[in-house]
Formats: C-alpha cells, sequence, structure tokens
C-alpha cells in the first residue's frame, strides 16, 4: 500500500480526467516529501537499532545474571569470546544445551565445565539464533556504563549510556506511522470524492469525527479494552512492590562495597546459604573494615548518587554509621555508658523484598542446595548504588523459575535419593532434573 501510495503521489495518474489531474496537483509537494522521508527513516534505521535493543534486552534477561560483558562472574566475560569459540554453530549448541555438551564430550564445554564446576550454565532452548547472534553483538560492543572521557580543555565527560538508550527512535517511528496512516487516509478520501465527481454521484457531505459512528464505536472498544487492562492489571499487582526503593538511614552502596572492592555477599549475609534468612548485618560487621576506613575516597572516579542523581557524600555516611555503632573516630574506641555497655543504637533498615506471610522460603534451599546465585532474585545488585526490588516476586514468577531451573545433580549429595533420576542421567535417558520433577511446584512446598 505504501509503494503505490508513493508511487501515486510521484507519476501521473492514468485517467484522462482532468478532476483527477487537478486532485493530484493539489497534493503539496510537502506531503510527497513527508511521506517518501518516512519510508526512507523506517527502512534505513529502525531495524538495525531496534535489533541492538533487542540485544541488550535478551543479554539482561537471560544472561546478566550470572555474565558481566567485561568481567568474569559467576560465569566468564562474554565481550571477545565469540572469537575464541569453535564455529557459530558450535555456540548455537552451547547456549540451548551445555549439559549436553558436556556429557558428549565435547573439548571447548569440557573445558569451560572443568573451570567452573560444578556449576553448569543453565540451557535456554528457546533462544533462536538470530537472538543469540543479537546478544553476542551486543557484548562485543558494550561500554561500561558511567565510562567517560574528559573532552580536551574543557573538564567535561561524555557518558556512553545516553548513546545505548533508543527510546527516542521508537517515538519518532511510531509518530511517523501515525503521520503516514493520516496521509493514506487523506489521499483514500480525496481519491474517492474525486471519482464521485467523475462519475456523477451526489458527493456527501462529511461527517465531523465526533459524530461518525464508526469513530464512536471503534474508540469505545478501544476505551473500554484499555479500561479493563487497567483494572486487571491493577488488582494483579495489588500488593506486589516490584522496583520498589526506600530511602535508608544510611546511604549504602553495592556498587562500592560488592562491585569495585569485591566483598562476597556471604561476608555481610552470613546466614543465606545456612539458614531460612540471609541476615540483616549488625553495625559491628560494618566497623570490621570501617575501624581503619574513615572516609571515602571514591567521589571522582565513582560518584555515589541517589535515585533522583542527588550526589551524595560518603564520608559523612561513614561518620553516620560511627554515630549509630557508638564509636570516636578520634580516640579510636566504643563510647560507653558507666556500666560498661557500649552506647549504640540499632539501625532501622527498611526492608525492600517482602514476601507475603502464608508463603514459605528457605535461602540455604536456594543457595546452599540448589546453587543459585543471588542476582537472580536480587537484580544486578552489584550495579546498585541505592538497591532496589529487581524482581516481582510473585507467586507466578517463582513457579515459572522453578519450571525452567534445573536441579544441580551432579556432585551434590541431597539429591542422591533420588535414584530413578540419577540413573536415568547415567544412561542418558534424561540431560536434566528441573525443581518440577521433584515436586517443586506442589502447593504445600511453599504453602504450610
Amino acid at each position: 500500500m505504501c509503494i503505490f501510495a508513493t508511487a501515486l503521489l510521484n507519476t501521473d495518474f492514468q485517467l484522462n480526467s482532468f478532476p483527477v489531474q487537478r486532485f493530484i496537483r493539489q497534493i503539496s509537494r510537502s506531503s510527497r516529501f513527508l511521506l517518501s522521508g518516512i519510508l526512507s527513516f523506517i527502512i534505513l534505521f529502525s531495524a538495525n537499532s531496534a535489533y541492538a535493543q533487542d540485544g541488550k534486552a535478551l543479554f539482561q534477561a537471560n544472561c546478566a545474571t550470572c555474565h558481566n560483558p567485561i568481567k568474569d562472574a559467576t560465569g566468564p566475560a562474554l565481550q571477545g569470546k565469540s572469537a575464541t569459540w569453535p564455529t557459530k554453530e558450535w555456540v548455537y549448541d552451547w547456549v540451548h544445551n551445555p549439559s549436553a555438551m558436556i556429557a558428549k564430550g565435547d573439548k571447548t564445554a569440557n573445558e569451560i565445565f572443568a573451570k567452573y564446576k560444578p556449576i553448569v550454565m543453565t540451557g535456554f532452548p528457546n533462544l533462536k539464533n538470530e537472538e543469540i547472534d543479537a546478544i553476542i553483538k551486543y557484548v562485543d560492543e558494550y561500554k561500561a556504563p558511567g565510562a567517560a572521557t574528559a573532552a580536551a580543555g574543557t573538564g567535561q565527560a561524555t557518558s556512553t549510556t545516553a548513546s545505548e538508550d533508543n527510546s527516542w527512535l521508537y517515538t519518532i517511528i511510531t509518530v511517523s506511522l501515525l503521520v503516514l496512516v493520516l496521509i493514506l487516509w487523506r489521499v483514500n478520501t480525496g481519491l474517492k470524492k474525486v471519482a464521485e465527481e467523475k462519475q456523477g454521484l451526489p458527493i456527501k457531505k462529511d461527517v465531523p469525527i465526533y459524530r461518525n459512528k464508526f469513530f464512536i464505536a471503534v474508540a469505545s472498544i478501544i476505551l473500554t479494552i484499555l479500561c479493563g487492562y487497567w483494572i486487571v492489571n491493577g488488582a494483579i499487582s495489588e500488593g506486589h512492590q516490584q522496583n520498589y526503593q526506600p530511602e535508608q538511614p544510611i546511604f549504602y552502596s553495592h556498587k562500592v562495597h560488592v562491585g569495585i572492592n569485591q566483598i562476597n555477599c556471604l561476608y555481610c549475609h552470613a546466614g543465606a546459604e545456612k539458614s531460612r534468612q540471609a541476615m540483616i548485618p549488625s553495625s559491628n560487621i560494618c566497623m570490621n573494615c570501617h575501624k581503619q576506613i574513615n572516609e571515602y575516597t571514591g567521589e571522582k572516579e565513582h560518584e555515589l548518587k541517589d535515585w533522583n542523581g542527588n550526589v551524595i557524600n560518603g564520608t559523612a555516611q561513614i561518620q553516620l554509621l560511627y554515630k549509630y555503632a557508638g564509636w570516636d573516630p578520634e580516640k579510636k574506641e566504643y563510647k560507653r555508658d558507666a556500666q560498661g555497655n557500649i552506647l549504640a543504637t540499632p539501625i532501622k533498615w527498611v526492608k525492600i523484598h517482602n514476601l507475603p506471610d502464608d508463603g514459605y522460603f528457605n535461602h540455604s534451599q536456594h543457595v546452599k542446595v540448589g546453587q543459585i546465585q543471588c542476582q537472580r532474585c536480587h537484580g544486578d545488585i552489584e550495579n546498585m548504588d541505592q538497591v532496589h526490588q529487581a524482581a516481582p516476586l510473585t507467586m507466578g514468577w517463582c513457579i515459572n523459575c522453578h519450571r525452567q531451573t534445573d536441579v544441580k545433580f551432579k556432585e551434590n549429595n541431597y539429591y542422591t535419593i533420588y535414584e530413578k533420576y540419577q540413573k536415568e542421567i547415567k544412561d542418558g535417558k534424561r540431560e536434566g532434573v528441573t525443581v518440577e520433577d521433584i515436586g517443586g511446584i506442589e502447593c504445600q512446598k511453599c504453602h504450610y
């Protein structure tokens, strides 16, 4: 239709009719230029930019839990790895089913497993080859967020983050398509009038759009659908708090502690692999380091900012910690009362990840037994200055995870009681066992 309309606007109409020719001449050159420009813009720019954006979205949805493009995490850094892999087909097979590649005796697959065992990468059979290519393209072109280069002689910095945001492109494409529809509609209306005039038919008077029955019916249907979606979505989301990001009594940056200084999660949250609760650390845990570290020296390189973009004074936050802990930074000792008790005040941290009271969740069962990484539920925690709830933590989200996640049977004594599954894996009849296979979606597993 679009090609036909463009040709119609830029060529002579084949009817020897003065009314038709008059209508064609009345179409402004600006309309012709706008229509052609819209088509050219969409063809030249939309596909590539949207594809690049898809690579980022696919990486964050499927890979970011265990991989970072430029540094080793649970899995290896992926940037530049594509040049070291045997073939593209090998990559597709590995992403779709790594366990099968290892069991098959593939040399490269077993080298990777030997380096990171007992952890085996989760397979993603639903990813298409084109989507895998998009992920590889994204990680190969990835630049660290916040990395900036100072402009010569000006002291100004340019961030790579803005260049990765292509939301403006989708807005332009949407507006352009709406303009295109309007132009074609006007062309169609005009041609219809000219044709009726040529045939001597009575020309119908235009009905205002707000009195057009078809428009009123369509608008009513769309409005009903939107209202229904809003009501249902609101009801489903009731009680859920994804992206919840409260202000804490002390500005604690996971990015600085976990990301930059590489402090293990279990140092502060020691209960995560031993008990149901991960444990919120007391100020004594913080003071193990901050008795010596009394100022924040990373302002220039790693400036602290809250979710509003306000700059945070890191040294002032350390002094606030001393106040809670009852520590005297001048005397290098704790303040005590007459009985010798430390004058400390508990830090009233605001809980972010809240589960329903009727749902049971055990950290040790997931972290120690299931060997699930913290990022699987808590998001890209090592890059968060101010922590927010990344996952919805709904029942459906948990059930889908149980359906898709393979249990780590190898070298895990917890699962030796499942003799049938162990034998089927050994005989090659089964590639893996999901949490669902061992009763992971039964109601009483979480509700009892």
